[in-house]
C-alpha cells in the first residue's frame, strides 16, 4: 500500500524529476510501461504521496472571502476507465481532504468497464475505508457521456460536480462554486483548470488576470481565449467570476435540478466529444449563465494522446456528435461547420427529441448567442474577401497550418502549390483588415520581414493588412512579396513586381454543398 504522507519530490505541487536513462533496466521497464498504458509519467506519480501537500494558491480577496454556512450539498462524480491507481486515489483524496465535510454528500466513482485488476476488489476495499465514496460500475463500455449520466442518476446531492479522474483539488476549491449556484441555480460554474505536467506532475497555477475563457472554432473544436477587454473590466475584477462562452467540459458544477431541466447530456452522442459545447450552448441559449470562478483551482493532467481503445458500433463517433450538435443548436450557421469539414457527413441518428427539447425550453437562436455571448467569434459571412490567396506570377498560394498550441511554436506563412481544397490555404479578410482563419491572424511581429500566424488580438498594429485595388497586400507601407526560390514570403518595398500581386476573391464566404469550398 502506498504511503499516505511523505516529504520530498512532488510535495507542494512541485515536480518529481526522474531521468529514465539513470534507472536500472527493471525500473526503466516500469517507467516505459507507465507511459504506454497511461500516456503520462505513472512512474513519477507512484512515487508521490496520494495525499501530497499543496499550498493555498488563492490570492487577495479569494483568500479572505467567507461563505454562507448553508451552501447546497454536493455529489462529486468522477468517471474512469483503467485509471492508474496513484492518480485515481490522489484525485479522490484531494476532493475529500479539501472539501468541507458538511458540504460533501458523496463522491461517486463511475467505473466505465475497467479491466485492470487494481480497479476491482482492491479499489472496493480502499474506498470502503473512506466512507463517503460510492462505486458504480457499468456493464459495458459506455463512454464519458453516458457514464456521467449514470453517476448523476445515483447522486443525492443538490449540486453535481463533474471531475475527471486525473485531477487534484486545491484549498478552497468547492465553496466558490457552490456559492454561485446558491445565488442562482441556473448558473453553471467552472473552476480554473490548472495544468499538472504529464512528465513530472508539477502543478502550474494561473494568475487571476491570466485566466482564460472558452470558445470554439467553426470545426466545433473547443478553444481557449484570453479574456476580452469587457471581461477584464467586469465589476469586481479580477476576483469576480468571469463569464465564458463555452467550457472545456471536464470539470464543472451544476445544480442537479438544472442539469435535469436542461435535458442532461444528449443520449444520442457517443463516447465523448462535443458534449461540452452542447451543454455550453444549451446553458446560454436557454436562460442560464456559464462562468469561471477565479477563486477555485483544480489541477488536471493534460495528456498528449488518449491511451484508450474503443470498440464502437457507430462510424466516427466524434463526427456523429458534432453533426448532432450542429443540427440541433447552430440553426443556419451550421453551414460553416459543414463547410469546414468539406461537407463530408455521417449518420448522426434521430435528433427530433433534442430539437423538441430546445423548443420546449424556449431557447434563443444561435444568432442571439453570437451577438450577446460570443461577439468575438468571427463569422465568415462578414468577410470582405475569402478563399485562397494565389500569386499572379505562379500558381503558388499562401499556406500555413494552425499554430501548435501545446508547444506554442509559431507557424510562418509560406507559399505552396495551390490545391483549391481550402484547409491550410483558406483565408478570410475581416472588416477590421485582419487576414485570418478562425481566431488566428497574420502577424508581422514574429520575425522581421516575415509573417507568422498568431491569436487575433483585435488591436490592429502588427495584424493589420489591406488588400488594395492594385492586388497588392500591404502592411505598414510595405508589400507582401513571394520569394520563389525559398517558398517563403516577405514584406518588402512596393515595386509593382508580379511577385507582389495576389488574387484574393473579393466576396464574403457563403458556403454551400454545391460550391464545396472548404475552409
Amino acid at each position: 500500500m502506498q504511503f499516505l504522507f511523505h516529504f520530498g519530490q512532488g510535495e507542494g505541487g512541485q515536480a518529481y524529476k526522474v531521468e529514465r536513462e539513470e534507472l536500472p533496466p527493471g525500473e526503466r521497464e516500469k517507467f516505459d510501461q507507465g507511459w504506454k498504458v497511461n500516456a503520462f509519467n505513472q512512474y513519477a506519480s507512484d512515487r508521490i504521496s496520494v495525499r501530497r501537500y499543496l499550498p493555498d494558491y488563492r490570492e487577495g480577496k479569494c483568500k479572505v472571502d467567507t461563505y454562507s454556512p448553508n451552501l447546497p450539498s454536493t455529489s462529486v462524480i468522477i468517471c474512469f476507465h483503467n485509471e492508474a491507481w496513484s492518480v485515481l486515489l490522489r484525485s479522490v483524496h484531494s476532493v475529500i481532504d479539501r472539501s468541507p465535510a458538511n458540504l460533501l454528500r458523496e463522491v461517486i466513482l463511475v467505473d466505465d468497464f475497467s479491466d485492470l485488476p487494481h480497479l476491482k476488489e482492491a479499489l472496493e476495499e480502499y474506498m470502503d475505508m473512506l466512507k463517503v465514496v460510492k462505486i458504480v460500475r457499468t456493464k459495458q463500455r459506455e463512454g464519458l457521456i453516458r457514464a456521467r449520466m449514470l453517476g448523476a442518476e445515483h447522486s443525492t446531492g443538490d449540486v453535481l460536480v463533474f471531475l475527471d479522474s486525473h485531477i487534484e483539488c486545491t484549498t478552497g476549491w468547492l465553496e466558490p462554486l457552490l456559492e454561485r449556484i446558491a445565488f442562482n441555480s441556473s448558473i453553471v460554474v467552472v473552476p480554473v483548470i490548472s495544468t499538472i505536467n504529464d512528465k513530472d506532475l508539477h502543478l502550474s497555477i494561473l494568475k487571476h488576470q491570466d485566466v482564460q475563457v472558452g470558445g470554439f472554432d467553426w470545426g466545433l473544436t473547443f478553444r481557449w481565449h484570453e479574456q476580452t477587454h469587457r471581461d477584464k473590466n467586469r465589476p469586481g475584477a479580477p476576483y469576480s467570476p468571469v463569464r465564458t462562452p463555452t467550457m472545456a467540459g471536464g470539470l464543472f458544477a451544476i445544480s442537479r435540478d438544472y442539469f435535469n431541466h436542461l435535458g442532461k447530456y444528449d443520449p444520442g452522442m457517443e463516447v465523448w466529444g462535443g458534449e461540452n459545447l452542447e451543454l455550453s450552448f444549451k446553458i446560454w441559449m436557454c436562460g442560464g449563465i456559464l462562468e469561471t470562478s477565479v477563486c477555485s483551482y483544480v489541477g488536471h493532467i493534460f495528456r498528449g494522446r488518449s491511451p484508450y481503445k474503443w470498440d464502437v458500433k457507430v462510424k466516427d463517433p466524434l463526427k456523429r456528435n458534432l453533426h448532432r450538435l450542429a443540427e440541433v443548436w447552430l440553426d443556419d450557421y451550421k453551414r460553416f461547420y459543414y463547410a469546414r469539414i468539406g461537407f463530408k457527413t455521417v449518420d448522426y441518428g434521430d435528433v427530433s427529441e433534442r430539437k423538441a427539447l430546445r423548443e420546449n425550453l424556449k431557447c434563443h437562436s444561435f444568432e442571439w448567442y453570437l451577438t450577446n455571448i460570443y461577439p468575438e467569434l468571427f463569422v465568415p459571412s462578414k468577410a470582405l474577401a475569402s478563399g485562397d490567396i494565389e500569386n499572379v506570377a505562379a500558381p503558388q498560394c499562401l499556406d500555413a497550418p494552425v499554430s501548435n498550441e501545446k508547444d506554442r511554436k509559431t507557424v510562418m506563412i509560406q507559399t505552396w502549390p495551390c490545391h483549391k481544397q481550402g484547409g491550410n490555404q483558406f483565408w478570410l479578410l475581416s472588416p477590421e483588415n485582419e487576414i485570418r482563419r478562425d481566431d488566428y491572424c497574420w502577424d508581422s511581429g514574429v520575425q522581421e520581414g516575415s509573417i507568422g500566424l498568431l491569436h487575433c488580438h483585435g488591436s490592429h498594429g502588427n495584424q493589420m493588412f489591406t488588400y488594395e485595388n492594385d492586388n497588392t497586400i500591404r502592411h505598414q507601407g510595405q508589400c507582401l512579396e513571394m520569394r520563389p526560390k525559398s517558398a517563403s514570403v516577405r514584406l518588402a518595398r512596393c515595386t509593382g513586381s508580379v511577385n507582389q500581386l495576389w488574387k484574393f476573391n473579393r466576396k464574403p464566404y457563403l458556403p454551400s454543398k454545391e460550391n464545396n469550398e472548404q475552409f
